[in-house]
């Protein structure tokens, strides 16, 4: 049995393809390739925040953090107790999934965004009590800027 089709049918069909293509790369979460170590807890929760929140997160469970720290380039100052990559930007500690999709959302010329510590109330780092703290936005040479603040108790 032969299939034919009209040409009409074929271009239909050939129009589609870009809308095919279009909704699956906008139906693929971002990745997040994480590194933590296996016995943080506020880790793992900040793990859960990510995927809750429309990401995909790839975890490597390594022995040191500190390593990947150095490899991009996160500031001492600014350090915290995991290290991702998303889309080319790195993210440290305990940084908002909201703040990270602006970030993709927005581009803007940086090395990515931090929270430096493990600020209380932040994700990952749930409690009664929320701590004040800030996202920051850091480049390659060191420099950093608030990116957006967070209000406590």
């Amino acid at each position: 049995m032969m299939f034919s089709m009209t040409s009409s049918n074929q271009i239909r069909i050939l129009a589609t393809i870009p809308l095919l293509v279009s909704l699956s790369l906008q139906a693929a979460p971002p990745q997040v390739n994480v590194f933590k170590t296996t016995t943080c807890g506020c880790c793992a929760k900040w793990v859960d925040h990510m995927r809750a929140n429309g990401f995909n997160p790839i975890v490597k469970d390594v022995p040191s953090t500190a390593e990947y720290r150095l490899r991009y380039r996160v500031p001492d100052q600014l350090q915290s107790c995991h290290t991702a990559i998303v889309d080319g930007y790195t993210i440290e500690g305990h940084v908002p999934a909201a703040d990270i999709h602006r970030l993709l959302r927005t581009r803007p010329k940086a090395k990515g965004l931090a929270v430096p510590g493990m600020p209380l109330g932040s994700p990952g780092m749930e409690s009664s009590r929320r701590d004040s703290y800030s996202v920051l936005l850091f480049t390659s040479d060191g420099g950093a800027s608030v990116f957006k603040k967070y209000t406590g108790d």
